[in-house]
């Protein structure tokens, strides 16, 4: 197994992410944008829009290789001058309605030529209202997926998502969680093919989980209200990606394509000074946005 096969396999997740999320949606199609990275490969962006479901998603496919930055270098603690490939499946949907959560994949794999080589990824739901009964469903199916490979993965990971998807400036967790997991390699007792079998699992589990919530949650009820929630809501979205997320300093600090990047933003968001909700569920999902809450189990 290499880079080659594992770049085909996840374009091929792209195209069934993007057929189911067509169906299920009922309205919105994929636009699909093809670009060149001038370092060296490039990529697959599909962005959805004005759907019945979905306002903005986008779900992309890259590979980029070539010279690696010297920050780059200096994160990884590596002196000597290598080159680096990676190659992912990047998901992030934003609904019309505010009853459907946000919901974000990423799966990926990363190689340097001094034989280096790890898989990453993670899923994790931003509902902009709580619904518990949700969350739970979200994480057990999680647990299925995880329990398949490793008994310990599931709450290796999800600690690791609690930890990794937190706003510190908040104080505040991005929504309920999930998995996440990176610099995935070969062991002793967990070969190579092994850790991709799980990565694979995860990117196949992110469409029924969605579909689920976009059938169950779409046909909700919501107002002015909601919506003014909603927008408020995607200003901690949108801070989390600016300022602490990972992939996207990566994607910068390595010459990809901002645009292609940048697409996990929401079409609309709004940000108040010493917002104080009084609605007693805005209240609820604030108090539940932090880390260690035993979903599974409700």
């Amino acid at each position: 197994m290499d880079k080659s096969f594992i770049k085909t396999y996840l374009q091929g997740i792209q195209n069934q992410i993007c057929q189911a999320l067509e169906v299920t949606d009922g309205l919105g199609r994929f636009k699909e944008d093809l670009w060149q990275r001038e370092g060296g490969g490039g990529g697959r962006t599909r962005v959805i829009e004005h759907g019945a479901i979905i306002e903005r998603g986008c779900v992309n496919f890259s590979e980029v290789f070539g010279k690696t930055p010297e920050k780059v270098l200096k994160d990884l603690r590596i002196e000597e001058d290598v080159n680096f490939y990676a190659t992912g499946v990047s998901i992030v949907m934003h609904p019309n309605n505010p009853m459907v959560p946000i919901i974000h994949m990423n799966v990926r794999y990363f190689e340097m030529s001094n034989g280096i080589y790890w898989f990453g990824g993670g899923i994790d739901l931003t509902p902009h209202y709580i619904d518990k009964e949700d969350a739970c469903y979200f994480h057990q199916q999680l647990k299925k997926v995880c329990d398949r490979h490793h008994s310990s993965y599931y709450l290796t990971f999800k600690k690791w998502a609690d930890n990794y998807f937190f706003l510190k400036h908040r104080e505040e967790t991005r929504g309920v969680g999930g998995i996440f997991f990176d610099r995935l390699y070969e062991t002793d007792t967990i070969s190579k093919e092994q850790r991709f079998e799980f990565v694979k699992d995860v990117a196949h589990t992110f469409t029924p989980i969605y579909t689920h919530f976009m059938k169950k949650n779409s046909v909700l009820p919501y107002g002015e209200k909601e919506k003014s929630w909603q927008l408020f809501r995607r200003s901690r979205y949108i801070e989390f990606n600016l300022i602490w997320d990972i992939g996207t300093r990566f994607g910068l600090e390595t010459n990809g394509r901002a645009e292609s990047i940048l697409m996990s933003m929401p079409p609309l968001a709004k940000w108040a000074y010493d917002y104080q909700p009084a609605d007693a569920r805005e209240q609820e999902t604030l108090a539940l946005l932090k880390k260690e809450i035993d979903w599974v189990n409700g």
